[in-house]
């Protein structure tokens, strides 16, 4: 007994984390690790292994690998496939109309008024995620969503060529009153579309293109800043209760920080993405027709009544007071 004693003793002190318990968490993306949630779920697991002593870890994974898309995660958290995980908000609409509105169109033009939207919609957003059983851990702001396309969009007759990749109800909404062929479909399944031919043209920011390489397809970006968008990350929330109260200070503080930093890195990121883009031969048009953003602004307001109608009362609570500037 006393030779067992020993040798465990000596176990724990050449293997230190064996001595204490250890907690891990699976955590994913349909988004690549290079784009803004892969960022952050990479920086969040670094954040938690620090706060917490190493006594919970996150397991990422990227690009769908698991199978999971945005618009299944809340289900994949809620059945276990998963304890954690980022998702696209305005693919959740299903769950709750709250989580289209981060990606109204024209609705936001700059990084201060995603922020500012972003601050008021997070009680609601929480809210919603609650309802599911589960907890905002934090917010991961995008890069302005532009349109990536075979060919330059001149006049807005241009657009009735596209069969385009959209990323939501409304954004489908708004290229299909434009006389698009549109379709909502996951970032992780547009390459194998491109590939086939059966989109030729992708709603996107830069940030997601290069992680994708796009321009393999698509040699023209136009930068509408159609909208700045926002995906959520969440965790069960029985599982968050589960947790030690060191434990759950420690997951609250990592995401307060994550957050922090994302917002930080999206003031470069779109500077970064576009040199890259360039790079590999992607022409940028700084200054697109006005008159095709007008047709796609004529088909926003449509698609912003349409949220408010689907929305009720968030629509006055949210909208707005970002609009007037009071809560």
């Amino acid at each position: 007994m006393l030779l067992f004693r020993v040798l465990a003793g000596v176990l724990l002190l050449l293997h230190p984390a064996a001595a204490r318990a250890q907690t891990v968490w699976d955590m994913a993306t349909e988004y690549p690790q290079s784009a803004m949630p892969g960022l952050g779920v990479t920086t969040f697991a670094k954040h938690v292994a620090e706060s917490s002593a190493g006594k919970l870890q996150i397991r990422p994974s990227f690009d769908a690998s698991g199978g999971i898309r945005s618009a299944g995660m809340l289900a994949a958290i809620a059945e276990g496939r998963v304890q954690a995980g980022d998702a696209f908000a305005g693919a959740l609409e299903a769950e709750d109309a709250i989580f289209a509105l981060p990606s109204l169109p024209f609705l936001v033009t700059s990084i201060a008024d995603a922020r500012r939207l972003a601050d008021l919609a997070r009680p609601f957003l929480a809210t919603a995620l609650q309802n599911k059983g589960q907890r905002l851990l934090y917010l991961t702001p995008w890069p302005p969503s532009g349109i990536w396309s075979k060919s330059p969009l001149k006049m807005p007759s241009d657009l009735t060529g596209l069969s385009i990749r959209t990323y939501d109800k409304t954004s489908s909404e708004v290229f299909a009153s434009a006389g698009a062929k549109a379709a909502s479909i996951s970032f992780a399944d547009t390459m194998p579309k491109l590939a086939e031919g059966s989109i030729n043209a992708v709603l996107s920011s830069g940030d997601g293109g290069t992680g994708r390489k796009l321009w393999e397809f698509l040699p023209y970006f136009s930068e509408i800043t159609y909208s700045l968008p926002l995906s959520v990350a969440s965790v069960n929330q029985a599982i968050y209760d589960g947790l030690t109260p060191d434990l759950r200070e420690a997951v609250d503080t990592a995401g307060h920080q994550t957050e922090i930093e994302l917002w930080l890195a999206l003031s470069t990121r779109l500077q970064e993405n576009y040199q890259r883009m360039r790079q590999n031969g992607v022409t940028i048009d700084s200054s697109p027709a006005p008159a095709v953003v007008a047709v796609l602004q004529s088909g926003a307001a449509a698609a912003q009544q349409a949220w408010c109608t689907r929305s009720g009362s968030t629509c006055a609570k949210v909208l707005e007071a970002f609009k007037t500037g009071k809560p």
